[in-house]
């Protein structure tokens, strides 16, 4: 059902025979023209891709991203944290000290003494001004009785005038008013009988010398409107028609024929540089790349290897023994040296003396120096006497 739905594609408008006369030699034309500059062009892609990636992002990193890490880590991070540590000491600590002991205390003290104030203005307002309140309002109603008394009296004497008015309006100015009325009954049906025929035959007259007026220009219109078409439009028709339509269209055919060439060499030449890139590739494989695998595969990887194994190993080894003989040779020299300390020491100060000194069998890390012990009483020696320790051994 769906395929059903589906509309069927649109066939290709039908092409003239200046379409497939100008479509072969284009294309020839423009391919012959384009390969040589697409190949060109794809020569100049891969190198601005091998500067890109070899030359200038290298450089892009040595120049500034790496300058611009080590200043934001090695400058701008410290001197940041300096100067976040200098605001803390001389600007945070402080503010934070005069808020607790200055401004906190004298904050007190103004909500201490506002308190104050408001309790006494609240009693001014309860003790002093409400009765004052009570009597300005007392006051207030006895002079609003009095001059309502006053304005009873004004409204009495105002309705009085009034009615005065009243009735010297209703004797005198309504026998006026009829008569003027009256007369002017009387000039609008002079202009009724009179002026209304006069202006009526004005108007008519007006009507016709517009209408003769209006023919008159509309003529000249007409004629105007025919000379114009027929000596500038109907040309210019004719020539965008006859002239102008055909060699627009003949040019669109061309151009776009052109384009369509130009879209087609360009990926018939994409084609051609990427086998000729494909060639060189392989060639320069044949040629560089090959040989030099086969030189490291099959020269330099063997002689690496004997090399590794004929006369790295066994200078490793040797040194590795020498270096263990080395070992074993001043380890026997240091216990030599510390027997005969100890020996020394016993000669001068006995066993004693000597006993912390003698490690173990095969130890390499010499102990501490002894602290030499301080004869007292028979042992004391002095600079006169002749007797001295070794005598007693």
């Amino acid at each position: 059902m769906d395929l059903e739905k589906q509309p069927a594609p649109q066939a290709s408008p039908p092409e003239g025979c200046l379409t497939v006369a100008i479509r072969i030699p284009v294309r020839i034309v423009v391919l012959v023209l384009v390969v040589p500059v697409r190949i060109v062009w794809d020569a100049l892609v891969v190198v601005g891709r091998f500067l890109r990636d070899s030359v200038l992002r290298p450089l892009w990193r040595a120049l500034v991203v790496w300058p611009c890490v080590a200043l934001w880590r090695y400058v701008v991070v410290p001197l940041a944290k300096a100067v976040g540590w200098l605001a803390t000491v001389l600007v945070v600590v402080p503010l934070v000290w005069l808020y607790r002991h200055v401004l906190t205390p004298v904050g007190h003290g103004i909500a201490w003494v506002a308190r104050g104030i408001v309790a006494g203005l609240a009693w001014v307002y309860a003790r002093v001004l409400t009765p004052a309140g009570h009597g300005i309002v007392w006051l207030l109603k006895g002079v609003g009785a009095v001059l309502t008394l006053i304005g009873r009296g004004i409204a009495w004497l105002a309705r009085g005038i009034v009615a005065g008015l009243a009735w010297v309006y209703a004797r005198l100015f309504t026998p006026v008013g009829h008569g003027i009325v009256w007369l002017l009954k009387g000039v609008g049906a002079v202009l009724a009988w009179i002026f209304t025929p006069i202006g009526r035959a004005i108007v008519w007259c007006a009507r016709g010398l517009a209408w003769l007026a209006g023919a008159v220009v509309t003529g000249i219109g007409v004629a105007l409107y025919w000379i114009a078409r027929v000596l500038l439009v109907l040309p210019v028709v004719a020539l965008w028609r006859w002239v102008l339509a055909p060699i627009g269209r003949v040019l669109a055919v061309v151009g776009r024929e052109v384009w369509d060439a130009l879209g087609h060499a360009w990926r018939i030449a994409g084609h051609i540089s990427l086998a000729v890139g494909r060639f060189l590739g392989t060639l320069f494989r044949w040629i560089f790349v090959e040989p030099v695998r086969w030189v490291y595969r099959t020269v330099l990887t063997p002689v690496g290897h004997m090399v590794r194994d004929v006369v790295l190993r066994p200078v490793a080894e040797a040194a590795r023994s020498v270096g263990r003989i080395t070992r074993a040779a001043l380890a026997s020299a240091r216990e030599s040296v510390r027997q005969a300390r100890a020996d020394f020491r016993r000669m001068l100060f006995g066993d004693a003396g000597a006993a912390r000194d003698v490690g173990a069998v095969g130890e390499t890390r010499e102990r501490e120096p002894v602290a030499l012990r301080e004869p007292t009483g028979a042992d004391t020696r002095t600079l006169g006497s002749s007797t001295t320790a070794l005598t007693k051994d």
